[in-house]
């Protein structure tokens, strides 16, 4: 096994975890609500009157951090992400990522993150079934095609 050691970011991905950890604490001491993507996106689709506002600004803010970043932290320490995959690729592995999080009734962030902290069996068992599918569609995708 090689470690891509120039993709290697343990302290901004620790940093950011901690971010997203806090975050969600905050959210659902404040709101009483579970700090999932998919289920506040999923809130939109129909809006219910009086819920619709802070899921649209949420789902805005989601868009307006990278910009935010960008003009507060200098150009040296930005990397660009890199996606080794086709443009179609990346499509139908979005479509199947919103499929999953339909069957799951929820997504990596509501499960993993929120689930898993307030001991949720069920999160526990959609956590594993999305690192388990991930881990082999990775080995599918580089050892068998």
């Amino acid at each position: 096994m090689n470690l891509d050691w120039a993709h290697f970011t343990p302290w901004a991905s620790s940093i950011g975890g901690i971010i997203l950890g806090v975050a969600s604490a905050i959210f659902i001491l404040v709101n009483g609500r579970i700090l999932g993507i998919s289920g506040i996106m999923g809130g939109l689709m129909p809006p219910k009157v009086g819920d619709t506002f802070w899921r649209i600004s949420f789902l805005l803010g989601l868009f307006i951090a990278p910009t935010v970043f960008h003009a507060v932290v200098p150009a040296q320490y930005i990397t660009a992400p890199r996606i080794d995959a086709s443009e179609l690729t990346v499509i139908v592995a979005g479509l199947l990522v919103g499929i999953g999080t339909r069957y799951a009734s929820g997504c990596t962030s509501g499960h993993g993150v929120c689930g898993l902290s307030r001991l949720s069996p069920r999160s526990l068992v959609a956590t594993a079934s999305f690192m388990f599918s991930g881990f082999v569609m990775v080995y599918v995708m580089r050892h068998v095609l």
